[in-house]
């Protein structure tokens, strides 16, 4: 092996996500993925749907491909499940990550990167007792997804005050806008809005602004412009599950499981990449990195 990069066999590797266009986050798995491709001497081949169906026709067309290894995350497991087996008759390793906690050892893949979004979610409910919340609202930005809604199950759980669910449509912005405003508008007892990622939360800032209400904001995610609304204290606090590391750790692990037969977690555990809480106190410590594209 060279100084920093492998000098193992050229290697092409599929990141299959659920992504919808515009979601700054997968900005981060992807940059993380590419980061463990350029490594590992592994060429990427990265694609992405936020329809089940869809995103499982890519699994397809990386098993048409002939991929060294798949890395998936499964948002809705049971939509994922027949294109997985096909890969895993095809021979090719796949681990999953992000989403899928519930799932990735059912479906006999080597391992899981991500957090267990539903420690994650009752994580957030203690913060939000400490802080002195009475009545949450839980916003989902794309429905029936397992992890999102495990989030605010979470949240549910812990939170001693009162939660409701508000389901938005995450690909249409002025509409998660319009719909948080007009709930806000409508209750103003609302004290916290609870986002499941960065760019919602900056739309719930305007939300919050638009609508007159006084409701204080936390999320889940990071990314650069979030950061920056800590430090100024537009969003009280953000829950990070490192999606950078999500994405280099998914394709380094298939790299080791070629090379050297590792698995990550042996097969058994998944490997937890957050949650992490980020709020005034910490953020000069993480906004660097955020910089750079890397937390």
């Amino acid at each position: 092996m060279s100084a920093g990069k492998a000098d193992t066999p050229r290697m092409k590797i599929a990141l299959v996500t659920h992504a919808a266009p515009g979601d700054t986050f997968w900005d981060l798995v992807r940059k993380g993925a590419q980061t463990a491709a350029a490594k590992d001497n592994v060429e990427l081949v990265y694609s992405s749907d936020p329809k089940a169906s869809e995103q499982a026709n890519l699994v397809q067309n990386a098993i048409d491909q002939k991929v060294d290894g798949i890395a998936v995350t499964l948002a809705k497991p049971d939509a994922m499940k027949s294109a997985v087996e096909k890969a895993r008759k095809a021979g090719i390793p796949v681990v999953a990550l992000n989403a899928g906690l519930e799932a990735w050892k059912e479906q006999g893949m080597l391992s899981f990167f991500g957090q267990d979004d539903r420690v994650a979610g009752e994580a957030f409910g203690e913060k939000l007792n400490e802080l002195g919340a009475k009545r949450s609202l839980c916003v989902i930005h794309e429905q029936g997804h397992v992890g999102l809604e495990g989030r605010c199950a979470g949240v549910e759980e812990t939170f001693e005050g009162e939660t409701e669910t508000l389901y938005v449509n995450g690909t249409d912005m002025p509409s998660v806008k319009s719909t948080i405003s007009a709930k806000l508008r409508q209750d103003s007892s609302i004290d916290y809005v609870v986002t499941l990622g960065a760019p919602f939360a900056m739309t719930a800032v305007q939300s919050v602004d638009e609508s007159g209400s006084k409701a204080k904001i936390g999320t889940f995610d990071l990314n650069k412009d979030l950061v920056g609304a800590v430090e100024k204290g537009d969003i009280e606090f953000a829950v990070d599950q490192q999606p950078y590391l999500q994405g280099y750790l998914a394709v380094d692990a298939l790299w080791l499981y070629e090379n050297n037969g590792n698995y990550s977690g042996g097969g058994q555990e998944p490997v937890l990449t957050g949650p992490a809480f980020v709020d005034k106190t910490n953020v000069k410590d993480i906004a660097e990195f955020a910089q750079k594209g890397t937390r």
